[in-house]
C-alpha cells in the first residue's frame, strides 16, 4: 500500500474521531441548554442558602457561629449585614423579588470586601476576602440572569398574554 494511501486512511480515521467527539460535545451542550432553567434554580438555591446560613450564624450564634463576637442588636454594620444576608438570602432561595434582593446582596458583599478586607491587602487570597468577592459576583450574576422559570414568583404569576403591539 502506498504511503499516501496509508496517510489518507489515517486522516479519514482522525476526522471520524473528531466528528464523534464533536457529536458528544453537542449532545452535552444541548442537554445543558435544555436544562438551563433547572441549573439556574439549583445555582440560585445553593447561593441563597449559603448566604442565609451565614446570616443565621452571625445573628443567632449557631452553625459554627460568627467569625468574631456576635453583633448586638442594631450594631452597624455587623447586625445589619447579617439581617440582609438572612432576609435577602431567603428571598433569593424562594425566587421572590430575586433581582432586587440579589443586587442588595451583591452590594453588601462589595461593601464588606472594600471596607473590611481590601485595606489589609490587595488580593482576596491575601486579605481573607474570597467569600465576599465570590458572593458579590455570584449575586451579580443572579441579578443579571433573573430568577428563572423555577422561581416562586414565576410560578405564582398569572400567565401573560401578548398584545398586538408586543408581538
Amino acid at each position: 500500500m502506498p504511503a499516501c494511501a496509508a496517510e489518507a486512511g489515517r486522516r479519514v480515521g482522525s476526522q471520524q474521531q473528531w466528528r464523534i467527539r464533536l457529536d458528544r460535545k453537542d449532545v452535552f451542550v444541548g442537554t445543558l441548554h435544555k436544562q438551563q432553567d433547572l441549573f439556574l434554580a439549583f445555582y440560585r438555591f445553593v447561593i441563597g442558602l449559603l448566604f442565609a446560613c451565614h446570616g443565621v450564624a452571625t445573628l443567632f450564634d449557631v452553625l459554627g457561629g460568627s467569625q468574631g463576637p456576635a453583633p448586638s442588636f442594631g450594631q452597624w454594620p455587623g447586625w445589619w449585614a447579617a439581617v440582609i444576608e438572612l432576609v435577602a438570602g431567603v428571598l433569593v432561595i424562594l425566587g421572590v423579588a430575586t433581582r432586587p434582593a440579589a443586587v442588595i446582596c451583591s452590594g453588601t458583599m462589595a461593601y464588606a470586601y472594600f471596607v473590611v478586607h481590601q485595606p489589609q491587602a490587595l488580593f482576596p487570597i491575601e486579605n481573607g476576602g474570597e467569600k465576599a468577592a465570590l458572593f458579590c459576583w455570584a449575586f451579580l450574576l443572579i441579578a443579571v440572569l433573573g430568577p428563572g422559570r423555577w422561581a416562586l414568583s414565576t410560578r405564582l404569576a398569572p400567565p401573560r398574554t401578548l398584545t398586538h403591539e408586543e408581538a
